[in-house]
């Protein structure tokens, strides 16, 4: 037994109810349930489609997300979280580089590390040793005027929480970032790299070993070891090449708005909805999230 789930912008809710009934029709399924009115709804089939990519394309043109997961233990126990990007709308080391007056230097470097056209333990060494002498204090100073949440990641943190599951926020960013974004959010630890400080600047380097795309794995595995979890209990949750590790050993591994050659490698696609797309598609309805 499988669940098809369709969802749209919450900032633009657009779901046909038309739409909804044709598909389910076609692919003989169940009776539809709304999940949340115009924007989000499901109904179960018995059987995989086999034209489902090909339906999904189609849908991404009328911006309707579709992802299609099996019945059997659907809601996750874990979270394990990216932070650029997922968790929040920026790139933390981007927005330091632009008070370093670096920006578009880094960005570019970001942005290919991302779509894994760069080694990225090279490329984030390369990208912090820009940010060399930069005052200690434009930390604090860019995580209070730059840097926003993703909408949806507190409802999901939230209702996760509420319902039993744990939270890790994984990021090859940094530590300074992590820790505020953790605790405003809800999660129960965080794990980054750290920026090395010598008399109040930036000394250009990071400290070792660099967290990146195997450490992320390795997170995975030792927390749900230490919580006696499965990997089939985690939801995943990321959006650049460093990331598909942790999302391919999850039990769901949702890429986020992500680059085409990460969302290409998983099945779970998200390109329209916000975070709160990973509530409905563990059936989780708009009145079951938490406050």
């Amino acid at each position: 037994m499988y669940f098809a789930t369709l969802l749209t912008s919450p900032t633009a809710p657009s779901l046909d109810p038309a739409l909804v009934d044709s598909l389910r029709n076609a692919w003989g399924g169940g009776d539809a349930d709304w999940l949340a009115v115009d924007e989000a709804a499901e109904f179960p089939l018995e059987t995989l489609p086999s034209n489902q990519w090909e339906v999904w394309a189609d849908l991404q043109n009328m911006g309707v997300d579709l992802i299609i997961l099996p019945a059997k233990d659907r809601r996750k126990k874990m979270l394990l979280a990216d932070m650029d990007s997922t968790m929040i709308q920026q790139e933390c080391i981007d927005e330091l580089a632009e008070e370093a007056g670096v920006g578009e230097h880094v960005k570019d470097i970001t942005a290919r590390a991302m779509n894994g056209e760069l080694d990225f333990e090279g490329a984030l060494t390369e990208r912090v040793g820009l940010l060399k002498g930069l005052d200690q204090s434009v930390i604090g100073k860019v995580l209070a005027e730059r840097i926003t949440f993703m909408p949806g990641g507190k409802a999901l943190l939230a209702t996760m929480k509420a319902n039993g599951a744990y939270a890790a926020l994984v990021s090859g960013g940094f530590t300074a970032f992590t820790a505020k974004v953790a605790a405003e959010l809800g999660f129960d630890e965080n794990r980054a790299n750290t920026l090395l400080v010598e008399d109040g600047k930036l000394n250009g380097d990071v400290g070792r070993p660099i967290l990146g795309r195997e450490a992320k794995v390795q997170a995975l595995k030792e927390i749900t070891t230490r919580l006696g979890l499965s990997h089939d209990d985690v939801m995943a949750v990321g959006d650049g090449a460093n990331d598909l590790g942790m999302l391919g050993l999850a039990g769901a591994g949702v890429a986020l708005h992500a680059k085409p050659s990460v969302a290409a490698e998983c099945d779970i696609r998200i390109n329209h909805g916000d975070l709160t797309a990973l509530l409905y598609i563990q059936g989780y309805k708009k009145s079951d999230f938490a406050a």
